[in-house]
């Protein structure tokens, strides 16, 4: 089950349960989708795999006990080890490969 990282690892804005800019690549890296297009390129600097738009878990349980209020979101908040210039060099050399053949 995905844990809903609370914020972005990268710029730390909240990134909030049912937020239309949270991104996450397959480990469940999480980033805002302005720093995935902007400073990413679409690039994880954890894992090196690409971006996708997080699924938003329905508040309302149309199945019993399957909804946000069933399963919570992480509150721990997450931050990339890596620095700017780290990042930077990462995916200056992966971003020209598509995510699909990295």
């Amino acid at each position: 089950m995905l844990e809903l990282r609370p914020n972005c690892e990268l710029c730390d804005i909240d990134l909030p349960v049912n937020s239309l800019e949270a991104c996450i690549c397959t480990y469940e890296c999480t980033f805002c989708l302005s720093c995935v297009e902007n400073k990413l390129n679409n690039v994880c600097p954890n894992c090196g795999g690409g971006f996708q738009a997080r699924p938003i878990r329905p508040k309302k349980a149309y199945r019993v006990g399957v909804s946000v209020n069933h399963q919570k979101p992480q509150i721990k908040r997450i931050h990339t080890k890596f620095t700017d210039d780290e990042i930077k060099e990462f995916v200056k050399g992966i971003s020209l490969i598509k995510p699909q053949v990295r």
